[in-house]
C-alpha cells in the first residue's frame, strides 16, 4: 500500500520528470527569428508565402519549429536593435524581409548564425554577399535586381501616358541602397525614352504628402514610387494622394493597385518570400546558406486599376489589358 506522502512525493517527481522531458523535447524544436521591415497586418500573404516555402521544406510553425518575429512597422532604424535581441535568444537562422539596411544590421551583428533574406537590391554591389552564385559567408536569399524592372515600369508608364515629358520618381531617403540604384535605373530609362526625371524624397508620412504636392507644382504628368517597402506599407494614403492631386500613380507592388494607385508591375512578393522559407528550411537541415546561390523572382505581374484610370482621363491600350496579370474594374 502506497501512503499518502509517498503517493504526493511520487506524483510530484513524475511532474517533474515531465515537465524535464517537456522542456527537453521543446529545445529541440528550432526557432527561426524572422525580422521584417514593414508591418504584420500588411505583410500577411507574405508570411503566408514565407510558411508556405518552410511547409514544402517540411516545417510547419507550432509543429516542429517556432517562428519569433520582429515588426519595425517602417521605422527601419529599429532593425538593429531587433536584430539583437534575436540573436540574444540564439536562433537558428534569422529571415531578414523587405530591407537592405536590414540586411546589413543583421549581417553586421553576426557572423555565425545563418541569415536568409528578400532585398531589391544587388547584393554583391551593397556587399551583402560574395557573388550570386556562391554567396560565401552566413547569408543567402532572394532578391530582385532593379535594373531592367524598372526600365519596364518606364515603358508601361511611357505606354498609357505617351505625351508625358516630366516624371517625378518618389524614394525613401532612409534606404540609401534601394533608392540609389532606383535612381539610377530609372535615370537611365528615362533619358532613352527622352523623359526628365523630377527625384522626390518620402521617408515619412509628411514627406510623402509634401512630394505629391512638389509634383503638381512641378508640373509633372505622373509619379512613379521607388522600389522600397515604406511606400508598400503606405499605400492607402498614397492612392488617396494620387486622387486628391489627380496623379497618376506607378508602383511595383500589387496591393497598392488594389488600394486604388493606377498601375504596378514587379515580382510576386508572395512568392519571393516562398523561395526564402525554402531556403530556411533546406539550412535547418543541415545546409550552409554560403552554399546556396541567391535566387531571383520567377514570377513578375502587371496590375492595372482601370476605375483609377477613368478617374484621371486615362485610356489604358488594350496591349497592355491583354498581357496584365490583373485588371480592377
Amino acid at each position: 500500500m502506497i501512503r499518502r506522502r509517498d503517493f504526493i512525493t511520487l506524483l510530484g517527481g513524475a511532474a517533474a520528470s515531465w515537465a524535464s522531458a517537456a522542456r527537453a523535447q521543446q529545445s529541440a524544436i528550432p526557432v527561426i527569428g524572422a525580422l521584417n521591415a514593414m508591418s504584420a497586418a500588411q505583410w500577411a500573404d507574405r508570411t503566408d508565402g514565407f510558411r508556405r516555402g518552410l511547409a514544402e521544406a517540411g516545417f510547419i510553425e507550432g509543429r516542429n519549429v517556432v517562428i519569433e518575429s520582429r515588426w519595425a512597422d517602417g521605422h527601419l532604424d529599429r532593425m538593429p536593435a531587433m536584430a539583437a535581441d534575436l540573436i540574444g535568444r540564439k536562433v537558428a537562422v534569422i529571415f531578414v524581409g523587405g530591407s537592405t539596411p536590414g540586411v546589413r544590421a543583421v549581417i553586421a551583428a553576426t557572423r555565425t548564425i545563418p541569415i536568409v533574406f528578400t532585398a531589391g537590391t544587388d547584393p554583391v554591389a551593397r556587399g551583402l554577399v560574395a557573388s550570386l552564385s556562391q554567396p560565401g559567408g552566413n547569408a543567402t536569399g532572394v532578391t530582385v535586381l532593379s535594373t531592367e524592372l524598372g526600365q519596364k515600369r518606364l515603358q508601361y508608364l511611357h505606354e498609357v501616358m505617351p505625351t508625358a515629358t516630366k516624371i517625378a520618381l518618389l524614394v525613401n531617403p532612409n534606404n540609401q541602397a534601394a533608392s540609389q540604384e532606383d535612381i539610377e535605373t530609372a535615370q537611365s530609362a528615362s533619358s532613352r525614352l527622352g523623359l526628365e526625371m523630377i527625384i522626390l524624397n518620402g521617408g515619412s508620412d509628411g514627406e510623402i504628402e509634401q512630394a505629391f504636392a512638389a509634383a503638381v507644382r512641378q508640373q509633372a504628368a505622373a509619379l512613379l514610387e521607388g522600389s522600397d517597402a515604406l511606400f508598400s506599407n503606405r499605400r492607402e494614403m498614397i492612392a488617396a494622394l494620387s486622387s486628391r492631386h489627380a496623379m497618376p500613380t506607378f508602383s511595383w507592388d500589387r496591393a497598392s493597385v488594389e488600394s486604388g494607385v493606377l498601375m504596378s508591375y514587379g515580382p510576386n512578393q508572395a512568392e519571393m518570400y516562398r523561395q526564402a522559407g525554402v531556403y530556411v528550411g533546406r539550412i535547418l537541415k543541415g545546409e550552409k546558406p554560403g552554399d546556396l546561390p541567391v535566387l531571383q523572382p520567377t514570377k513578375f505581374e502587371l496590375a492595372i486599376n482601370l476605375k483609377t484610370a477613368k478617374a484621371l482621363g486615362l485610356k489604358v491600350p488594350p496591349t497592355l489589358l491583354a498581357i496584365a496579370d490583373e485588371v480592377i474594374e
